[in-house]
């Protein structure tokens, strides 16, 4: 009787069925439970409360029924939704859309092998990236930032031994840890080296960075992270990008130590952020040929520098740093630049017609003013209301996960709340981020966390505005895999992303699959969407193993919060 119930209410959610259908299944729902006695006469009431005759009015509330049904049944004991499986240890380290072998039968030579080729490469996995057998959970801010669990990464000793001798200055194998010099230990090591660029600049010190009008940075090839690590203490967001390694991967060992790191390079495509992005490009000993492809290198290193932005770049074939002063013999591009998303390099300089055209010594030194957002396009009303719901979001969020998060026991917290450490959550991923509201709330509410801001592909292109405020952010199609390795993300955050995914003909479970993937085991996930979604969501959290409650937030709308928290599944 119970394997009947599943299979026709597993067929509700699926393709549109007869009415007569729907009808049985709802009445042999009432007859179900009723028959499982007095002590659920409570559910029996909810359902027939909700069984009311407006829902056959419109399929899609009745979808939204059913699936809400049988989830209630399924938490009663009906039969169990079949989990995903773990995928084999090869793929502990999966970042997909990145493979040189498939890349290289697909024709594709002269270093483009190593791009990324999601329409060649990726190979979809339907089961779940278990973590590699030694992994443990990232240690807590600041400690976290200069030691690591060496089984959380893909590094071998001899790998590291092979390192240059400034990596080797900055980083230590110790037994089950990699331990990162202090920049105090260091002699003329990274805060020397910081402070030399900035005296390039004609500056004091490294400290006056943002007096000048320095905000982000775009740090190419960063080695271990130790740079950006230096600059985020002196409140500058610098962005490693290094391209995908399969071992002794720069961009999985910064983002292991809780800094802010995306997998990229400009081999032959665009990087997926506008032009006009970055008021630092830095790279030293990156291996990058700067006079390859006639120059087209430095195009791509100027088209997303801000007017007035500096340059500092070290050639692969000459160590001394260079103060690159870009040729004047590129034509300039016609027209408006085009959304660059993964587009080829162009041989033309671009951005000058652009109206965010203002040099960065000329832009307000703190939040954007209200003519900056008018040439962004932002009714300055807009964004200050936005930024209001987020900071009351933000004041909500916590409140839910404050038991979660600070509890040493997170399933199970106690009455009261132990005292929190410095932070558990080191990095969030906001996957629509809009106007990067979340970011400046949880900057304000003084959370030591960094965000990377995504903005969808096919939505509104706000990424120029979150990137002038000097946050980390790129564009990105949630129809393919983020380039990241797995684990790398403390927390995920999407509002209406759910519904923008379905809209474009794409798969919720291939987007909560990359999601599983790219967060950390007992990380947490935040989704706000509407109620259907959210219900399809919370059916497949349950076959991804995830712990999942559905919020109602009370408010009239058909607006709903799930929320989640990934287990530590080691076998």
């Amino acid at each position: 009787m119970r394997s009947s119930w599943y299979n026709k209410l597993v067929f509700i959610v699926g393709p549109r069925p007869r009415v007569h259908w729907l009808l049985v299944c709802l009445v042999s729902a009432l007859v179900l439970i009723a028959l499982l006695g007095s002590s659920s006469s409570n559910s029996f009431d909810s359902v027939t409360a909700s069984a009311r005759p407006d829902i056959y009015s419109n399929y899609r509330r009745l979808k939204e029924q059913a699936v809400s049904d049988y989830l209630e049944l399924k938490n009663l004991g009906a039969n169990r939704v079949k989990d995903f499986d773990l995928c084999g240890r090869e793929k502990e380290n999966y970042v997909p859309c990145y493979n040189v072998s498939a890349n290289l039968l697909a024709g594709f030579k002269d270093g483009e092998e190593f791009d990324r080729h999601c329409e060649v490469s990726r190979d979809q996995q339907y089961c779940l990236v278990r973590p590699p057998k030694d992994y443990k959970i990232p240690l807590t801010w600041p400690s976290g930032r200069d030691v690591i669990w060496s089984g959380n990464v893909k590094l071998s000793k001899d790998q590291f031994l092979s390192s240059g001798s400034m990596t080797k200055r900055l980083m230590l194998l110790e037994e089950n840890q990699i331990s990162f010099h202090s920049d105090d230990e260091l002699i003329d090591g990274v805060k020397d080296y910081s402070h030399q660029i900035a005296e390039m600049i004609g500056l004091g010190s490294d400290s006056e960075f943002r007096e000048a009008g320095v905000r982000n940075v775009l740090d190419i090839g960063c080695g271990f992270g130790s740079f950006g690590a230096h600059l985020l203490s002196l409140k500058l967001m610098a962005i490693c990008m290094a391209a995908y390694e399969s071992t002794g991967s720069q961009v999985q060992l910064a983002l292991e130590r809780g800094l802010p790191a995306i997998i990229g390079n400009f081999i032959s495509r665009q990087l997926p952020v506008p032009s006009l992005s970055y008021d630092m490009v830095h790279c030293t000993q990156c291996g990058i040929f700067w006079d390859d492809k006639d120059g087209m290198f430095l195009i791509e290193v100027d088209r997303v520098l801000k007017p007035g932005g500096k340059r500092r770049l070290s050639s692969g074939r000459k160590q001394q740093i260079l103060d690159v002063m870009f040729p004047g013999h590129f034509p300039l591009c016609d027209g408006e630049d085009s959304l660059p998303y993964y587009k080829p390099l162009a041989r033309c300089v671009s951005g000058t017609t652009s109206k965010r055209w203002i040099p960065i010594q000329n832009r307000s030194s703190g939040s954007l003013s209200s003519a900056e957002l008018i040439i962004h396009g932002i009714n300055p009303e807009d964004f200050s209301e936005d930024l209001d719901f987020w900071r009351s979001a933000l004041r909500n969020y916590w409140s839910l996960l404050s038991p979660l998060i600070f509890s040493d026991h997170p399933k199970r917290p106690g009455d009261e709340d132990p005292m929190p450490p410095y932070n558990m959550v080191r990095n969030v991923m906001d996957m629509s981020a809009h106007y990067g509201g979340l970011n400046t709330a949880l900057l304000e509410a003084k959370k030591s966390v960094w965000v990377m801001n995504v903005v969808p592909l096919g939505e509104r292109n706000t990424l120029p505005v979150i990137l002038d405020q000097g946050f980390a952010g790129v564009l990105h199609n949630w129809c393919e895999p983020f380039p990241t390795y797995p684990r790398t993300y403390d927390m995920l955050h999407a509002k209406g992303l759910l519904s923008h995914i379905a809209s474009g003909r794409c798969s919720i479970i291939d987007l909560l699959l990359e999601m599983d993937r790219i967060l950390r085991p007992e990380g947490w996930i935040i989704i706000s969407d509407k109620l259907g979604p959210v219900e399809i969501a919370r059916t497949l959290a349950t076959q991804l193993r995830w712990e999942a409650r559905v919020i109602d937030l009370q408010n009239g709308s058909d607006e709903r919060l799930l929320v989640c928290q990934k287990p530590f599944v080691r076998k």
